[in-house]
């Protein structure tokens, strides 16, 4: 069951509001976020932030991923809602969303394609104005939605992510996770040391000069949020690459039918899924792959003004 209660208060700690359980109420028209809860159906609710601008040119959706939750675009988005409106949500088995079981839900990068569609719905996003960025376990999804329904976006930024099944572009843990036994015994690992992983996920393969800190608000509702529920984020991650191969070769095999336009985005340095998976991706589909020197995994957080100069070129 979710925990509105530690929600609300972090929310109205970090954000100066809050919002109830259940179908959201619309936000202020400024730079303080509104945070709460959307349902999207009988077993899934999502937390979620909007930011409105005064006269948006149009709106932006952030899509987080592992171990992550959706505050770690709260000082994007507060540069960003100036000119756009912003959205992001937890994923489900992350932050405060829900938790089912997975008999209720699968959890597969093609489960979350189906939220992220029913969410553009429930909030009445205008398509044809609508910038999707998202990074990790969020961008298979993303790009499933849009080979699905090609006008889910006016456009797609992706990066640091596995769009094919190319295990040896993977961290040897991720290669791990795709198959059993090896898969179960990550998943345990992973549960066993969490507060490493919440610490250090950020830092790997990054030289002491380029290693960063996560904002402390960042880091708490992580901490928090990590098995707030029945399942764990690990456990979110477990079941998401349980399906995930098959995903891939589904995207692969269908490629051609994928008319929404995309961007690629890389952190050079990125330790867990080499550039090499991005400038594939980039090739297939016929753009430039652009690669922030000097990041890893996460280059919106370690050089967020990245990110809002590369939503900026792509929502105009």
């Amino acid at each position: 069951m979710l925990k509105g209660s530690i929600a609300s208060l972090l929310a109205t700690a970090v954000f100066g509001t809050s919002a109830t359980l259940g179908h959201a109420a619309p936000a202020q028209k400024n730079k303080d976020a509104d945070i709460g809860f959307v349902t999207i159906d009988k077993d899934v609710t999502l937390r979620r932030m909007v930011l409105h601008a005064e006269d948006p040119k149009g709106t932006v959706l952030f899509l987080h991923g592992f171990p992550e939750t959706l505050f770690v675009w709260k000082n994007i988005a507060r540069s960003l809602a100036g000119d756009y409106d912003v959205h992001a949500f937890d994923w489900p088995g992350y932050g405060q969303s829900s938790r089912p079981s997975v008999e209720k839900f699968g959890y597969a990068p093609a489960d979350y394609a189906r939220v992220l569609k029913a969410y553009i719905a429930e909030a009445s996003i205008d398509r044809s104005k609508l910038t999707i960025y998202a990074t990790d376990i969020g961008s298979l999804p993303a790009l499933l939605a849009a080979i699905d329904e090609p006008d889910i976006a006016r456009n797609i930024v992706v990066g640091d992510f596995a769009p094919f099944n190319r295990p040896n572009y993977m961290y040897e843990s991720l290669q791990a996770l795709k198959s059993e036994p090896s898969a179960s015994q990550t998943r345990a690992y992973m549960n066993k040391t969490s507060s490493e992983i919440l610490a250090n996920t950020y830092r790997r393969g990054l030289s002491n000069e380029e290693q960063f800190d996560l904002p402390a608000d960042v880091q708490e509702d992580m901490n928090q949020s990590w098995g707030h529920g029945e399942l764990t984020s690990a456990d979110a991650f477990y079941h998401y690459y349980s399906s995930f191969t098959r995903d891939q070769d589904f995207f692969e095999a269908n490629l051609g039918r994928l008319k929404t336009p995309v961007k690629v985005a890389w952190g050079e340095k990125d330790l867990y899924i080499d550039k090499k998976m991005g400038a594939e991706l980039a090739e297939r589909l016929d753009v430039t792959l652009d690669v922030v020197a000097g990041a890893g995994h996460y280059p919106h957080l370690q050089y967020p003004e990245r990110t809002i100069e590369e939503v900026l070129a792509s929502a105009r």
